[in-house]
């Protein structure tokens, strides 16, 4: 596998003090690895003339690349143009905040050597505040419940997968924090190795605790997309099942009491609140009924088009 080449894939936002010295100690340790590699450092709109510091680089060493972004788009946005602009079989993300340390490398691909997929890093002591942490362990107990990956740092940025896993990926907005989720669910063998987190020497964190919160967010976004993308019917058939069933009920009721003991019934709230639930259900899995007809045709018109039920890792014979 040392013949595989590796593109290390850097965002960066407002980073400056940091470049040289990552790009310094990712290229020793590569280079003492024996592989081919390219580094790509992604400015995603930094205003600290970070992208200067990347073109210096850049003249001495042709196997680095820069994308500069003309504001800043978020990692995710990041992530997908290093991605395309990378040319390797193998993917090394890692953050430009010199907390991931370069050392740990051949971990991650002694464990690729093992035929996993996807490396993520457990920043196993983490270097960072207390609250940060506690946010972190909470955030990623949700994940484990909730997607049944059992990673302890899923949303870790320090991370080796084959260059075929990117075609399960679907980032934008925060969703780049699930892409071991989006390789688990697509059927790629997803592992974890120890790493050392390294204190950060220059600059601030760029994450606050709101972070917490759009990341609740994004976990609800991911499970309907990886879920329901195909089949509409199934959520919004049962939530409006749901809504029938209940208002269903309350009819049955309201009629057992009109038959059997004649009351009236027509000024009870709970005749409208009957005929409401149903109304509701009714359209809900109306919905998913249309969803269900976009996904058909959208399949009918583009035949050729790879399917999102399912991944081909390998083709043999014919």
């Amino acid at each position: 596998m040392n013949s595989a080449k590796l593109s290390v894939i850097v965002p960066a936002f407002n980073e400056k003090r940091n470049i040289v010295p990552l790009y310094n100690a990712v290229k020793k340790v590569l280079s003492k690895m024996g592989v081919d590699y390219e580094i790509i450092f992604i400015d995603d709109g930094s205003t600290d003339n970070t992208f200067d510091e990347v073109k210096r680089i850049i003249k001495a060493d042709t196997r680095v690349k820069g994308i500069s972004f003309t504001r800043n788009f978020g990692k995710a946005a990041a992530l997908d143009a290093g991605f395309k602009k990378s040319t390797g079989s193998l993917i090394v993300t890692m953050d430009s905040d010199l907390q991931d340390n370069p050392e740990e490398l051949p971990k991650f691909l002694s464990m690729i050597n093992k035929g996993y997929d996807m490396v993520v890093g457990w920043k196993y002591v983490r270097r960072d505040s207390f609250a940060k942490v506690i946010a972190s362990r909470m955030f990623n107990s949700l994940i484990r419940v909730s997607t049944g990956l059992k990673l302890h740092d899923n949303d870790s940025g320090y991370k080796m997968f084959r260059r075929e896993v990117i075609s399960s990926l679907t980032l934008y907005s925060g969703l780049y924090r699930y892409i071991p989720v989006f390789a688990h669910r697509a059927g790629y063998k997803v592992c974890e190795v120890k790493v050392k987190h390294m204190q950060r020497k220059f600059g601030k964190s760029k994450y606050g605790a709101s972070r917490l919160f759009k990341g609740f967010f994004d976990l609800i976004t991911i499970n309907f997309l990886s879920k329901f993308t195909t089949r509409p019917l199934h959520f919004f058939g049962s939530l409006g099942g749901f809504f029938m069933f209940f208002g269903f009920l309350g009819g049955l009721y309201l009629s057992y009491l009109r038959f059997f003991y004649d009351a009236v019934i027509g000024n009870r709230p709970l005749l409208l609140l009957s005929i409401l639930l149903i109304v509701i259900g009714l359209q809900i899995f109306s919905v998913g009924l249309v969803g269900e007809m976009i996904s058909f045709l959208n399949k009918k018109q583009n035949p050729e088009k790879p399917s999102d039920d399912y991944n081909i890792r390998e083709v043999a014979g014919g």
